[in-house]
């Protein structure tokens, strides 16, 4: 080999060329990694926006929700109104209120008792349309019935109050019964059975 490379014994000097293919194929190795992290993190990201979807289509598609029907509810045993009796007392300044409205719950069917003012400890202090006041069983089953027939009227029991009697206490903003077709289907109301929802059971 001739020109300014000398080849003696048996030790050859490096040349550039071999340098430079070594360059080259380190750049094309790194290029390729670069290229491989690029295109796995593409399918992860596509993995994420789409896989989950599928996940939940899948899981979705697993769970069966059955609805189990619910045993239908007794009618409520209420008292009917002959079977109740209803003191009738006027707790406000106008004269005569408890003699017209005991006339109007006879008409209705209920047993009238006593008509007369009431007591001292409600006389004058019965602030809205009425009260309506019996011993501690009656408060759903007597005072019921009885509130269809004045909706709005408090209601109030006596743990010592002895008898199965109720009171009807006419207050100052009492303006009468309310209309008998209004009370009848309100007392309908109070004895249909109320169905319960049907319970729901999700498996997945």
């Amino acid at each position: 080999m001739g020109g300014q490379y000398k080849i003696t014994g048996d030790k050859y000097p490096r040349m550039r060329p071999v340098r430079r293919r070594g360059r080259i194929a380190l750049v094309s190795v790194a290029g390729v990694t670069v290229l491989g992290v690029l295109g796995w993190g593409t399918l992860q990201l596509i993995d994420v926006f789409t896989g989950g979807d599928k996940a939940s289509a899948a899981g979705a598609a697993g769970c069966v929700t059955t609805a189990r029907a619910s045993a239908p509810p007794a009618a409520v045993v209420l008292p009917k109104p002959d079977r109740i009796t209803v003191n009738v007392l006027n707790a406000t300044t106008r004269s005569g209120l408890a003699q017209k409205t005991a006339d109007e719950l006879k008409k209705r069917g209920f047993h009238v008792g006593d008509v007369s003012n009431a007591p001292k400890q409600y006389d004058k202090k019965v602030d809205g349309t009425g009260l309506l006041l019996g011993p501690a069983a009656s408060l759903k089953s007597s005072l019921t019935v009885l509130g269809t027939q004045l909706p709005g009227a408090e209601h109030r029991t006596d743990a010592a109050r002895k008898g199965a009697a109720v009171d009807l206490i006419i207050g100052n903003g009492f303006k009468g019964l309310a209309k008998r077709a209004d009370a009848d289907t309100a007392l309908t109301a109070l004895a249909a059975p109320r169905s319960a929802p049907a319970a729901e059971k999700k498996s997945c």
